[in-house]
């Protein structure tokens, strides 16, 4: 028999399914993307203050008005559900006019307006490759990456269901990028 025959003979792995992320150990992260579960441990610190900071900056102008329009949700790590597939970003945003109240589950089915993504050595390529796509076909509007190592913070929109550049900061220069260009922060404030 060719070893071709004998691939196909196999009977293919078991989707992943939403009771997998519910077992998955407490210190893990875990998603589901195309049917695999994927884990990875809890984000290093310098990657925790990146995505803390970041949502200090915006939460207090966009979420609370505080010197900024308001008008959204901010919300550190929410479990989204598309579909099939389970994603947990760093931060996501959802504009009020969208998501009203926020549900009482523990995930959301509705897909955010933003999505940030904290890039770490061991996320990077899944992130950039397995999420990004995911993110475009549920419509979400706005996508950025943040990288710690680098120092930078890359901004995408969603045009034509394919994402374009909508603008980059490095090391400490000011960001004002959409959706939240109305109130400027120094990028230098999520580093440690």
């Amino acid at each position: 028999m060719s070893a071709g025959a004998e691939l196909r003979r196999k009977k293919p792995a078991r989707r992943a399914t939403y009771k997998d992320v519910l077992d998955a150990p407490a210190h893990m992260v875990a998603e589901i993307v195309r049917g695999a579960l994927h884990t990875q441990p809890r984000p290093a610190v310098r990657h925790a203050i990146a995505g803390s900071s970041l949502g200090i900056e915006i939460g207090g102008p966009f979420q609370r008005g505080r010197g900024g329009p308001g008008g959204w949700w901010i919300v550190d790590e929410p479990e989204l559900h598309f579909g099939e597939d389970i994603l947990v970003p760093d931060l996501a945003g959802w504009l009020r006019e969208r998501m009203l109240e926020p549900p009482d589950e523990a995930y959301l089915t509705l897909a955010p307006d933003w999505v940030c993504e904290i890039l770490s050595p061991s996320t990077r390529k899944f992130d950039l490759e397995e999420k990004r796509p995911i993110y475009a076909r549920e419509g979400v509007g706005y996508l950025w990456f943040v990288d710690p190592a680098a120092r930078t913070l890359e901004a995408f929109a969603l045009e034509d269901s394919a994402w374009t550049p909508a603008g980059a900061a490095r090391e400490d220069e000011p960001v004002s990028l959409p959706p939240f260009e109305a109130v400027a922060f120094p990028l230098g404030a999520l580093w440690p």
